[in-house]
C-alpha cells in the first residue's frame, strides 16, 4: 500500500523529532508541528494506519509513537531532505586530513579518528585492494645463521617485515642473491602465481635456499591477502554510551564487542557503491540489529580503494551523516589524488 502525502509527512515528524529528542512522540506535538491543519481525531487515525503498516511502533510504556526499521527505510529514500556539510564542519574536516602523513594505514587510522569526532559516533576505516594487490620489492636482511627478517613492499606502498627462522643455517652473504631472484621472479603476481613459481625451484636451488625462499614466499601471500581483506580500524566505541539507546551497557556490550573484536564484520559496500545506509535488521551481524550503518567509498588508487563508516542507534541524523561522510570520500579522494584540493561544500558546486 502506497502512503498518502499526509501519511509520509506525519511520518516525516515523527521521525525528525525521535531523532532530536530520543523519545515517543505524542499526537499533540504532531498537531503543533502540522500547523494545527489535523483534527486530533485526523492524527490518531493516521498513526494508527502507520503502526498497522509497519512504519511505526508504539512502545508499551508510552502513547507516543517511534519510526521501525521500515518507518526509517522510507524516510532514508523518500523524506530525508539531502544536506551539505557546514563551513565550520568542512573546515574541521580539512584541518583534520590535513598534515603530511606518509604512511597509508596511518591515514586511514586517522580518517576514522576523524569522522568519529566529527559525527560523535562509532567509526570504523578500512583500506583494501581490488582483488589485485602483489609485491613491489623483497629485502631479506640476516639476523643470524638459522633466521632472518622479510620485508615486503607492496603496490600500495605498505611495508610489512617479520621474523622468519629457517632449519638449515643460511649464509648472510646468500640472502642478496636470493632477494633479487625474489624480486625478479615474484613481484606483480598474485599469491597462487607465486606458489606455482616456486615449486618450479624444486631442485634448482640448494635446500637451505629453497626453504629460506618457501618462507618469504609464504609470508608474501599473507601480506597480499591481507591488503587484498583490507585492515580495519575502529575508533570512538565510548560514544555509543552518550546514546540513551544504550545506556544499559548489557544492550551496548554485544555492539561494543563487534567494534573491538569482530571488526571485520562490519559492514562493506559493493565495489561501484558510493555509499550505503543500513538500518536495524537490514545489517547481516546480530550484534547491529538496533544500530545502523553508514558507509562511503573512496579511491586511493593503486587499483585500491577505501571506506569510511559509522555505526550508531536507529535514531541517528541520517542526512547530517551523509553529508558529513560524503564529504570525508571526497576529501580523501583529492588526497590521495594528489591534487591538493579539498572538495567544495555542496553549495558552492556549479
Amino acid at each position: 500500500m502506497e502512503l498518502t502525502d499526509r501519511k509520509k509527512q506525519i511520518l516525516k515528524v515523527v521521525t525528525e523529532r525521535y531523532i532530536d529528542a530520543a523519545e515517543p512522540v505524542s499526537s499533540k506535538f504532531i498537531a503543533q508541528a502540522m500547523g494545527g491543519r489535523l483534527s486530533s481525531a485526523t492524527i490518531r487515525n493516521e498513526l494508527a494506519d502507520l503502526v498497522e503498516l509497519g512504519y511505526l511502533e508504539q512502545p508499551h510504556t508510552s502513547a507516543g509513537r517511534v519510526p521501525s526499521p521500515k518507518g526509517y527505510r522510507l524516510y532514508v529514500n523518500e523524506l530525508m531532505e539531502k544536506r551539505s556539510v557546514s563551513d565550520q564542519e568542512a573546515a574541521q574536516i580539512n584541518e583534520a586530513l590535513g598534515g603530511q602523513l606518509r604512511e597509508l594505514d596511518a591515514i586511514i587510522a586517522r580518517a576514522g579518528q576523524a569522522a568519529s569526532a566529527i559525527v560523535s559516533y562509532p567509526a570504523y576505516a578500512v583500506a583494501a585492494g581490488r582483488g589485485s594487490v602483489t609485491v613491489r620489492r623483497y629485502d631479506l636482511l640476516p639476523v643470524d645463521a638459522e633466521s632472518f627478517i622479510a620485508v615486503v613492499m607492496t603496490v600500495d606502498s605498505r611495508v610489512k617485515s617479520q621474523l622468519l627462522r629457517t632449519q638449515l643455517p643460511v649464509e648472510p652473504q646468500q640472502l642478496p642473491a636470493l632477494a633479487n631472484l625474489l624480486n625478479t621472479h615474484f613481484t606483480g603476481i598474485c599469491a597462487e602465481e607465486m606458489g606455482t613459481k616456486l615449486m618450479g625451484l624444486t631442485g634448482q636451488l640448494p635446500a637451505e635456499l629453497f626453504m629460506a625462499a618457501s618462507l618469504a614466499v609464504e609470508y608474501a601471500s599473507a601480506v597480499i591477502d591481507q591488503g587484498n581483506r583490507g585492515q580495519v580500524y575502529t575508533t570512538g566505541q565510548t560514544q555509543l554510551l552518550k546514546q540513551p539507546e544504550f545506556q544499559d551497557l548489557g544492550r551496548a556490550n554485544e555492539l561494543m564487542s563487534l567494534l573491538t573484536d569482530q571488526k571485520s564484520d562490519l559492514p562493506v559496500l559493493d565495489e561501484n557503491t558510493p555509499m550505503q545506509i543500513l538500518i536495524g535488521p537490514e545489517n547481516v551481524s546480530e550484534a547491529l540489529r538496533d544500530a545502523s550503518v553508514v558507509v562511503a567509498s573512496y579511491d586511493i588508487g593503486e587499483n585500491m580503494r577505501g571506506l569510511i563508516g559509522v555505526v550508531g542507534p536507529t535514531r541517528m541524523d541520517y542526512a547530517a551523516v551523509a553529508a558529513r561522510l560524503s564529504y570525508f570520500a571526497e576529501s580523501l579522494s583529492k588526497m590521495f589524488g594528489k591534487s591538493n584540493q579539498l572538495p567544495p561544500k555542496e553549495d558552492d558546486r556549479s
